[in-house]
């Protein structure tokens, strides 16, 4: 290992990682998860034509995982339409909050 390869999964996995901790918003955090999916595959490319099968097996389930983020974050209408509603009344306690204070 410690090839492009790897770098490219390393400085996605960061990059994805920032963005979900950023919390940006739910597309932000859903394209971090897309981006966890994308340097997931390159970590199993890796690992399996590395003889990593450790970190192959890791990020097979991570994969899903990520995937399952994607879901969530990004494609499910049910939970779109809740998290939208809840963005819209977190910007409005925002302002109130600001008002109070100042």
């Amino acid at each position: 290992m410690n090839g492009s390869l790897e770098w490219i999964a390393a400085i996605g996995t960061m990059i994805a990682a920032g963005l979900i901790a950023a919390d940006l918003g739910r597309k932000a955090t859903g394209w971090g998860f897309v981006l966890f999916c994308a340097v997931a595959v390159t970590w199993i490319v890796s690992g399996l034509t590395s003889d990593a099968l450790p970190i192959a097996a890791m990020n097979a389930i991570l994969l899903l995982i990520n995937l399952w983020g994607v879901w969530q974050y990004l494609l499910s209408p049910k939970n779109r339409k809740k998290i939208e509603k809840l963005e819209e009344l977190e910007e409005q306690a925002e302002r109130e909050a600001e008002a109070e204070n100042g």
